[in-house]
Formats: structure tokens, C-alpha cells, sequence
């Protein structure tokens, strides 16, 4: 549809703005005189309103009579016969009512318009009858100027629902009588955010108002009276007249908090009224609606004045004094940023060489003009330190659950299994996430946000509504509220304004873990603008939030925001409804995501959901789900749902989804909803997506490098989950048995004499090295870590995997070449000239077969003896057997020095250890009973024991072993110290089922022992 243009935008000689993003409100206004036909609508509506208000009751009073009795009916009346008259009696009372209600609706309509409110509330149960008051007002009250400045939100009144189809507008401007809370959230919200990100742009339309003044060059506008469904914003005020929409930020700073002619003031950038005059740049152009104030010939001598007077109020005025005073001067701080560190150095075109703590950049190593650095490994998980934090904390959490049930027997055949070896784009995603990953962010974001909840309980004060927050660059918490909520609780402290709370790093890394709900589960990062992060609570969004853009890169930051919402380490519980999403994401979280087919399903089960949350909250007299989490049932009740709709919804879909978000936001219900384009009704808050990855959102003041998930690395990361899954790849099936695995090691080692190492390292117990000589004394440390991370991935570590993990917070890439370059030398070389440490086809650095460790030699001991030589070979079984469980000192690396080897968080070693140990142990009891040897099989279970005291399935084969020496003594003190180990959880089922089996009276000698 072709953008329709003021008359000023027509003969205006600037040049044709770009191509602008979308916004909420896409269309210029059209100012035009009023018709006579504007009048003729205007006095039918009069008419109509004297008829129905004043007419209807007149004429049943005179020709049928008032509805009300003489006198008490008496029973007599109940077994009157229903006659003709009987029936129009009714009828009478029925159009008295009606009348009643229709005189309401048109008492509200008419007090919301004339007072200023904008759009009214509901009158319960009226249904058609306020539609049709509000029509008829809005003919009535749109026909002057004069009237429209009175009523700024008049120009929607008169619009049905299936007006609401149309493009929507901001919702700070316009929304539909439906909205009406969220109307004024969102605008305060729109303004608040404006402010912020654009501290920068203020400053300079400071000094350019102030030059431009001094040269004589001020050029005024008046802001239009609303047309149809459209209102005059700021946005399309810089477009027509400063050729670009973004620069409506120098107009708010030119114009905030002076007084307007109706005596109000500018305070927020999205909230402007008919009838304002806004001062405009020196280099506006535009014809007849930007005006010199003694050059108007085209308006009337009163509109004349006020430009006038209004020039005599701003900076230029009062010789460049702060702008505003009284109550309003303490609004004069512009809400800014937090303060950043230095941009990166040219040469670093991925981090920067000191990396920024919070911004997950920290794990990232500087490629110094070397390419070959981010070779492999995506830069979308790269930028995103919480996505990635939390997708590799559930990818570890979802490969413990595997080894787990494989151990328990839940999945046969896995026993003692490693997960599989990632590949290709799995590989280098799962390298991403290692280098990328920021879990210290995520645990301070975690602690800080319980925390103050924490804190405002035992105040017994509510959660704010939080829209948004920010993790500056240098660490700190900026939460942006709805409104101002007082003085936050220490540590905290007020922001830039009386709307910011923030939480310096320092403070934050002295809070603990609190028992308390996590109060903001719907934060979800967006992006980055000058190196600080904003995560947006979708839930709290009063409406829809709207992502434009072409459909592949919408799928990107839907992906983006589903993974994260899944796997995020700052909330309980979720749910998280997709619609449209091409790939199935559940494997990543199938506790929290559902895919649904369609709109349909959608509507069916959020209408259920919407009305079951409102009868929930009032029956427990809160206000919002806020109030519920900070009450007695937080832990329970009032998690978050979040629908993200990636396909594009109808006109007729879309009308649906917007009443679905009316009240959402009190709800705890998030929509974020893509469009190719076209407006969304209800959306609060609209964004694009450009195909430079940018993220736009122009009335919210947000122009941020956007987070993102593309296709290939989102199928990579399905991958990696779905290969994690117990369920899924090769020998998952009940046919491998006990004790036996269809799996290979990935690294096998010559257990004979001939296949002795050259360099053998001791990790299972305290660290020790053989074959190679001490290295120097201050570089020790960081070499034998090094080699500890290489040990534990034979199939290749990436440099940047490596750097990450020695330098949490980031090194240059000279001291990590330096690194390498003596691990190399230290390593040393194979007698036939082969370096120990290698680079692979990918770029990997691999440790040849002549450098092993205990663990290597454990594997393939247990490998050897329960699928190689030992299963034709009982002997030979029982000797491998032996020698694994002897080379078991204690748990993996355990002298490691404090402070060093935190990589190991993201590892499962220390899962597979001591199923692999607790593996050994069962299997050479299993080897000593065959031939009736209960004590050694007792002694390999109590050595395997002290490695995996955790595991029942050692309690279990102990507790037969002790039953098979007839020692019921023996026994029953057995069966005391696991009680007592099982401690206030108790014995678990299946081992107590056991012990009834073995020891019947197990419970007298527990009772009496108590």
C-alpha cells in the first residue's frame, strides 16, 4: 500500500528517507481540513444520541409506561395465565434495560473523551452497545482541532474489533479499547528505553539546537490532530522532515519537559499530544508544517502565539540554562548506558584482547589478525555467552542422565559408556559452546535476581514489573522497571533514575544462594548495544512483542530465544509453546517445550490457560503472578508460559492473538510473534530483524547486534542432545546384558609390554607424570593442565577450546602461542622424529598414541576384559580386571591446586569415572563368586566403593556377597551402615526390597540401633 505523506512531505527538498524499520506507526499522517461531510457525520451522531438517549425513554414512558410496579406483586400473580400483555410487559423491562446500559456506555465514552483518558474501560456485559456509543461519541467529539486535542486517543475510538486487522500503531499512541492497561505500560516503557539508548544522540541535538538557534535557523511543527487509525509520532515527524525516522531523538531532546500550550510537558518520546508544538533541527525541511515563528502565514494568529511563547522557553532561551525546574528537574538526568570499556582494537575482529567480564567474551581467546582462530567454530554461539552457558549446562546434565540410567540398568547395554564423539558441525558447535559459555554470568545473574527477591520478602514488599535488564560491560546488573518502585533493597541501589536498579559485580558476588523462586524466569537475551547485554522479560511485555523481518532471519532469533528460554539457569520451571518452527527443539528441553501444529491448537489450549490463570490469581487475591512468587506457594505455582508463533498469523489470527494478550503480562503469559511485515494488533512492542543481523525496535530506541541461532548451528545443537539422549545411538537396546557394551572406547591402549608409553600420566588420584622432566617452576602449573585437558579429549582439542579453559577471562594470542610453543617442546618428540603434539585436518590439537594416561589404561583394561581377549579367556578376565581396579588411588586429579582446572564443570569425567570404576568392581565380583570366593568379591566391591560410594548397584552385589558367608551378624551390621549412610532420605526401594529378601529383620536392628 503506498505510504500516504503530508503536504509538507511533498514539496519538501530533503533528501528521500531510507528505507526505515518497521514501527508502530509504519504510516505518515495525512492532515487535511475538515470536510462538510465530517459535519454532516457529526450531527447524524448527534441526532442518533439525542434519539437513543433521550427519545427511546420518553417515548416508552409516554405510550407504555415506567417499568416499575405500584405496589408489591402478591403470589396471586405467579398463577396468572401469560397473556399478550403479560409477554409485551417483559419486553418493556428487556428494552429499559438495554436503554439503561446504552446511556452508560455513552456516560463513560463522553467522560473518557473529555477528560483527556484516551480510551475508556469496559462497561461489563455491553458488548455492541459501548461499540456503538463509542462510534457515535468519536463522530461527534473528531470533527474540530480543538477537540481532538482533548481527546488524543479519540481517533481509535470509533474502530470495531475487526478494525483491529488493520496495522497497529504504537501502543503508547494507540490501542485498541481493549488495551487500555497495557496502553499505558508500554508507553512508559517505550519512553524509558528511548531515554537510554540514546544518551549519545541527546548530547549532540543539545549542541546542534544551540547552534542552530544561534544562527536564526529554529524551525517549528505542530503536532496533527489524529486521522482515521493513525496518530503523528516523532518517528514519522524526523522522516518527513529530517529524512531519517531515527533522528526523532533529537527532537525529544530539543522539546523534553518545556511547557506545552495546554500547559503539559514532553517527558517521554512516544507520549505526544495534538495541538504540541516541538522545535525542531536546523536542518528540518518541509513546507507549511514546520514554521518560523513570525513566518506562519498558513495558520491562525492563535496557533501563532503559541509558537511564539513556545520560542521563548528551551536552552537558547535561557542563554543555555538547564532546561525545565521545579518538580521536573529532577527528571533533567538522561537515562544512559552503563559505562563502557574500550572498544576492541582493529586487529581483533572477534574479542578483544582484555575481554569484557559478563558479556561471555571472557572466554574467548583474540585472533591478533590470525583467521585460522575462528576456523570451525560458529560466531553466532560465540557472541552468546548465556545462551551458551545454559545450552552446555543441559548437555552435560543430559549426559549424566544417561550414563546414569545406562548404570542402573534403565538402558542395557551402555554400561560404562562415554557419550558419543561429536562430529563436523556437531563438533565445532559443541567447541563453540566451550568457548562462548559464561556460566560465572549466568550463576551472578541467578544469585542477584533471587537475591533481591529474597530481600523485598522479608520487607514485605511486592516484585516490581521488570522489563528489561541489562549486563554492562563491566559487570554490573541494571534492571529497567515499569515504574518507580521506591528504594531498592542493599545492595542494590538506584540506576540512573528513579525506574533503573542496579547491582554492582562486587555486590553480586556476595550474594549466596536463596531459597526463594526465581522471580524473573521470562529474561532472554536480544543482543548487545555498546557491549552491554539486554534480556528482555518477555513475560511482563503488557501484549505482544513482534519480530519483522525476512522469514530465515526471524527463525534465527526465534531459535535463539527458545534455546535460551529452555535451557536458561535463572528460572524453576517454564513452558515455552512454539508454533511454526520448521525443526523440533523439544530434545533440547522436553520438560518445558511443546511444538504445536497450528493457531488453532494454540487458541484452544492459551484460551484454557488465560482463563484458569485469571480465576487462580483471584482466587488467591494477587494482582499479578509477581505477587504469587514472592508468597508462601512460590515454589509451585506461577510459572511462566511463553508462546513464540514463528509463523506469520492471518488478519483473523492475528485479532485473536491480540486478545489472547490483553492481559497477559499480569499473567505471566509472554507472546513473541513474527511478521513479514504487516502490523500486529496488540503489539506493544514491534522489532526487526535486518539481514545484517541488526534488531531494531525505533520508538523503543534499541538498535542492538542481534543474538542468534541460524539453521546449521541449530541442527547441530539438536544433534548434540539427541546423541546425548539414553534412548538413542548404537547399543542402546537391552541386547548388550550385563556387564558388557556394544560400544568402543574412542581411545584404546596397547595393554601389553610392548605397547609400554613414552609419557604416562597419573589423573585417577593425585596428578603425576612419568617420562618427562619437571618443567620450569612458574609455567608448570598452566603445562600440566594443559596436558590434563588434552589427556581427557584424545579426540582433539581446538585452540580456542584450549585458551578458554586455561584463561577464564581471556588471553592475547602471543602468550597463548607462547603456551603452546613449550608444550610442544615440553612434550618433546617420538623416536622416529613424530611430534607428541599434533594439529589435525580440522585444525585440532592431538596427542599421539605414545602419550597415554591411567585413565586410557582403565578403559581399555575393562574394554579388553569384558569384550576383547577376557571373554573367551576367564583368566584372562580376572587378571585385566585386577589390574584396572589397582590402578584406582582416588578421584580424578585430586590435588588439583584451588582456583585452577574449572573447565572440568563442563566435563563428565567425573560421572564416568566412577561408573566405569563401579563397572570394574561389579564385574570382578561377579568373576570371584563364579567359583564361590565371597571374600575377594567383597574386597573388589569395598575397593570400588571408595571411588563410587554412591552407587547402588555396589550396595546391592555387596549385601549378596556378605549374605553368601552365612554371617548374619555381618550382615545385619552391613545393613546398618548403609541405613545410616542413606541417611534423612532413607533407604531406597529397591535396596530395601533387597534387604527384606536377605534379612527380613533388618528394621528391629535399625529400631533398636536408634
Amino acid at each position: 500500500m503506498p505510504r500516504r505523506r503530508t503536504s509538507s512531505s511533498s514539496s519538501s527538498t530533503a533528501p528521500p528517507a531510507p528505507s526505515a524499520p518497521r514501527n508502530r506507526t509504519p504510516q505518515p499522517v495525512r492532515v487535511r481540513r475538515r470536510t462538510f461531510g465530517d459535519f454532516v457525520k457529526a450531527f447524524l451522531a448527534f441526532v442518533v444520541l439525542l434519539v437513543l438517549v433521550a427519545g427511546v425513554p420518553l417515548a416508552l414512558a409516554t405510550q407504555i409506561g415506567w417499568p416499575f410496579p405500584d405496589g408489591a406483586p402478591g403470589l396471586d400473580w405467579l398463577q396468572r395465565e401469560i397473556t399478550v400483555h403479560t409477554f409485551l410487559s417483559i419486553l418493556t423491562v428487556v428494552v429499559w434495560l438495554a436503554w439503561a446500559q446504552f446511556t452508560a456506555c455513552v456516560l463513560v465514552e463522553v467522560k473518557a473523551a473529555v477528560s483527556g483518558v484516551g480510551v475508556p474501560g469496559r462497561v461489563p456485559g455491553s458488548g455492541p452497545s459501548q461499540l456503538l456509543a463509542r462510534q457515535l461519541v468519536a463522530a461527534l467529539l473528531l470533527v474540530g482541532a480543538t477537540a481532538a486535542s482533548l481527546t488524543p486517543g479519540l481517533s481509535q475510538l470509533g474502530q470495531s474489533l475487526e478494525g483491529n486487522q488493520k496495522p497497529a500503531v504504537a501502543a503508547a499512541q494507540q490501542t485498541p479499547g481493549l488495551f487500555a492497561q497495557q496502553q499505558e505500560q508500554a508507553a512508559a516503557t517505550a519512553g524509558a528505553l528511548a531515554e537510554q539508548a540514546g544518551q549519545a544522540g541527546q548530547a549532540a541535538a543539545r549542541a546542534d539546537g544551540g547552534a542552530a538557534a544561534a544562527h536564526g535557523d529554529t524551525k517549528y511543527y505542530r503536532i496533527q490532530p489524529p486521522e482515521g487509525r493513525h496518530h503523528d509520532s516523532l518517528w514519522e515527524v524526523a522522516e518527513r522532515h529530517l529524512g531519517d525516522g531515527r533522528r526523532y531523538k533529537e527532537i525529544f531532546e530539543l522539546n523534553k519537559d518545556r511547557v506545552q500550550p495546554d500547559g503539559s510537558r514532553l517527558s517521554e518520546a512516544s507520549l505526544i499530544r495534538p495541538g504540541w508544538i516541538m522545535e525542531m533541527p536546523g536542518d528540518a525541511r518541509g513546507g507549511e508544517l514546520v514554521e518560523m515563528p513570525d513566518e506562519a502565514p498558513n495558520v491562525s494568529e492563535q496557533v501563532q502565539q503559541q509558537i511564539s511563547d513556545y520560542a521563548k522557553t528551551g536552552d537558547h532561551a535561557q542563554g543555555g540554562g538547564a532546561r525545565g525546574g521545579g518538580a521536573h528537574g529532577a527528571g533533567d538526568a538522561q537515562v544512559s548506558l552503563p559505562e563502557q570499556r574500550p572498544a576492541p582494537t582493529p586487529a581483533n575482529p572477534v574479542t578483544p584482547a582484555t575481554p569484557v567480564p559478563g558479556t561471555g567474551q571472557e572466554h574467548a581467546t583474540p585472533a591478533a589478525g590470525q583467521a585460522e582462530d575462528s576456523f570451525g567454530l560458529p560466531e553466532a554461539l560465540l557472541a552468546s555467552p548465556l545462551l551458551a552457558a545454559g545450552l552446555l549446562g543441559a548437555l552435560g546434565r543430559r549426559r549424566r542422565q544417561a550414563l546414569w540410567q545406562s548404570a542402573l540398568g534403565a538402558v542395557g547395554g551402555r554400561r560404562g559408556m562415554e557419550p558419543p564423539t561429536p562430529t563436523g558441525d556437531a563438533q565445532d558447535v559443541q567447541d563453540a559452546l566451550l568457548v562462548g559459555a559464561d556460566p560465572e554470568g549466568v550463576r551472578l545473574l541467578d544469585r542477584s535476581l533471587r537475591g533481591l527477591a529474597a530481600s523485598l520478602t522479608a520487607e514485605s514488599r511486592p516484585l516490581p514489573v521488570v522489563y528489561a535488564a541489562w549486563m554492562s560491560g563491566n559487570g554490573d546488573l541494571h534492571l529497567q522497571l515499569a515504574q518507580p518502585a521506591g528504594k531498592p533493597p542493599a545492595p542494590w541501589q538506584q540506576g540512573q533514575d528513579q525506574t533503573f536498579w542496579m547491582l554492582a559485580r562486587a555486590d553480586a558476588e556476595g550474594y549466596e544462594d536463596a531459597e526463594t523462586a526465581a522471580p524473573y524466569p521470562g529474561l532472554v537475551s536480544l543482543g548487545t548495544m555498546d557491549d552491554s547485554r539486554l534480556l528482555l522479560n518477555l513475560e511482563a511485555v503488557p501484549g505482544i512483542v513482534s519480530l519483522s523481518g525476512t522469514e530465515a532471519d526471524r527463525a534465527a532469533v526465534f531459535a535463539s530465544v527458545a534455546a535460551e528460554l529452555a535451557t536458561n539457569g535463572w528460572s524453576d520451571r517454564m513452558t515455552i509453546t512454539l508454533v511454526g518452527f520448521g525443526d523440533d527443539l523439544t530434545p533440547l528441553a522436553p520438560n518445558r517445550i511443546r511444538h504445536l501444529d497450528g493457531f488453532e491448537d494454540l487458541f484452544e489450549t492459551m484460551s484454557a490457560e488465560t482463563r484458569q490463570r485469571r480465576g487462580a490469581l483471584g482466587a488467591a487475591g494477587h494482582d499479578s503472578v509477581l505477587t504469587g512468587r514472592t508468597g508462601p506457594a512460590q515454589h509451585t505455582r506461577w510459572a511462566p508460559h511463553l508462546v513464540l508463533c514463528a509463523a506469520q498469523p492471518s488478519d483473523e489470527q492475528a485479532v485473536q492473538l491480540a486478545e489472547l494478550a490483553a492481559d497477559a503480562g499480569r499473567l505471566g503469559i509472554g507472546y513473541l510473534v513474527g511478521t513479514g511485515g504487516a502490523d500486529l494488533p496488540g503489539a506493544a512492542w514491534e522489532m526487526e530483524i535486518t539481514g545484517e543481523g541488526r534488531l531494531l525496535a525505533p520508538l523503543l530506541g534499541l538498535e542492538l547486534d542481534a543474538q542468534s541461532l541460524p539453521v546449521a548451528q541449530r541442527r547441530a545443537v539438536v544433534e548434540l542432545f539427541t546423541d546425548a539422549d539414553p534412548d538413542s545411538g548404537p547399543g542402546s537396546g537391552p541386547e548388550g546384558g550385563p556387564g558388557r557394551t556394544g560400544h568402543t572406547p574412542p581411545f584404546l591402549v596397547d595393554i601389553s609390554e610392548q605397547g609400554r608409553p613414552a609419557v604416562y600420566a597419573r589423573l585417577v588420584g593425585p596428578y603425576e607424570i612419568i617420562g618427562l622432566d619437571a618443567p620450569d617452576g612458574e609455567r608448570s602449573a598452566l603445562l600440566h593442565e594443559a596436558l590434563a585437558l588434552l589427556l581427557l579429549h584424545r579426540e582433539g582439542v581446538h585452540p580456542r577450546v584450549l585458551s578458554s579453559a586455561l584463561w577464564p577471562r581471556g588471553v592475547t594470542a602471543d602468550v597463548r602461542d607462547a603456551l603452546l610453543e613449550r608444550l610442544r617442546a615440553w612434550l618433546g618428540t617420538d623416536p622416529d622424529g613424530t611430534p607428541r603434539l599434533a594439529d589435525d585436518a580440522t585444525g585440532r590439537l592431538v596427542l599421539a598414541k605414545s602419550v597415554v594416561s591411567d585413565l586410557d589404561v582403565l578403559r581399555s583394561l575393562y574394554y579388553e576384559a569384558t569384550q576383547g581377549r577376557g571373554v573367551d579367556s576367564r583368566q584372562v578376565r580376572g587378571r585385566l580386571l585386577t589390574d584396572a581396579l589397582v590402578l584406582v588411588r582416588g578421584p580424578l586429579l585430586a590435588d588439583r591446586p584451588e582456583g585452577r582446572y574449572r573447565w572440568l564443570t563442563h566435563e563428565i569425567v567425573d560421572a564416568q569415572l566412577p561408573l566405569l570404576v563401579a563397572d570394574t568392581g561389579l564385574a570382578l565380583s561377579e568373576f570371584h563368586l563364579e567359583k564361590n570366593r565371597a571374600e575377594k568379591a567383597i574386597e573388589a566391591l569395598n575397593a570400588a566403593l571408595r571411588t563410587a560410594p554412591a552407587d547402588e548397584r555396589l550396595w546391592h552385589e555387596l549385601l549378596r556377597a556378605t549374605h553368601t558367608t552365612g554371617d548374619p551378624d555381618r550382615l545385619r551390621a552391613l545393613a546398618a551402615d548403609l541405613v545410616a549412610r542413606s541417611g534423612a532420605r532413607g533407604v531406597p526401594p529397591r535396596t530395601e526390597a533387597l534387604l527384606d529378601e536377605l534379612l527380613p529383620t533388618w528394621r528391629e536392628g535399625v529400631a533398636a540401633a536408634g
